[in-house]
């Protein structure tokens, strides 16, 4: 019991303590995003991913990164935190900030890449980098994980939804998810209904800074005037909620399909 209550506190600490955004979606937006992208994955992917993670569904894996926040372990409190996110002040790009000194979610990527594609590296090392890379990928695609670097991405702009004390980053991250009442396979059923041929060969890429920039567009309209959210907001916002969904999906896929198809070419 005497641990217990030292623990707890450490980790409400540790959560108070960082500027990074507690969730991404919350856990029903990042499993419907990884369920849509389980239709696009080739032959090649799923062997490899089938390799590292077994019978896990990428649903079950895109969570993970998140559940992990509450370990003691040093590596999830000093260096994981930074890595759900990037920071990019308005009217600039990625590429003209790029990442802080304890890095961020395109550095990470990267690291977890070179993990997954290095033959040498163990299978507990490839497991947290093809979960976390599941994971980053749908952050990026969340209007407020590529932050303006003024308000730690929303959270620290309040607001009520329907009533209920809350803050922007909730809202976008399960807040209006939630008022719909979808399991995530439905979801992920009803959205990837939507999806043409055509949105898969224009949402077919693999490159971070694309997904970035476009988050850092949407997130410039998405900062109500009032701080009492409604139906009205829910109205205007919920089709880019569902168009990143549909995206990160997509995305997702081209990503894994792309990084294994870099490894069957290096061997």
């Amino acid at each position: 019991m005497a641990a217990c209550k030292g623990f707890i506190p450490l980790v409400i600490a540790a959560l108070l303590g960082t500027a990074t955004p507690a969730l991404a979606w919350g856990p029903t937006g990042h499993r419907a995003s990884s369920k849509i992208a389980e239709a696009y994955l080739t032959p090649t992917a799923r062997k490899h991913i089938t390799a590292i993670i077994g019978a896990e569904s990428l649903a079950q894996a895109s969570t993970w990164a998140d559940e992990m926040r509450s370990n003691p372990a040093p590596y999830w409190r000093k260096i994981a935190p930074p890595l759900h996110y990037v920071t990019v002040p308005p009217g600039q790009s990625y590429a003209e900030v790029g990442a802080s000194p304890k890095g961020d979610a395109v550095t990470a990527l990267a690291g977890f890449k070179r993990t997954l594609l290095n033959p040498a590296s163990s299978l507990s090392e490839q497991l947290l980098a093809l979960r976390f890379t599941i994971h980053i990928i749908a952050d990026l695609h969340q209007p407020l994980h590529v932050g303006n670097g003024s308000d730690r991405g929303g959270t620290q702009v309040s607001v009520k939804l329907m009533g209920k004390r809350s803050d922007l980053h909730s809202v976008w991250d399960s807040g209006m998810i939630k008022q719909r009442e979808l399991s995530y396979s439905e979801w992920a059923q009803w959205l990837g209904r939507e999806i043409t041929e055509q949105d898969v060969k224009r949402w077919s890429e693999p490159d971070p800074l694309v997904w970035i920039a476009e988050s850092a567009s949407l997130r410039e309209g998405i900062y109500p005037a009032e701080k009492s959210l409604s139906w009205p907001y829910l109205y205007a916002h919920m089709p880019a909620v569902q168009l990143r969904l549909k995206q990160s999906g997509v995305r997702l896929a081209a990503y894994l399909n792309w990084l294994w198809a870099q490894y069957e070419l290096q061997r």
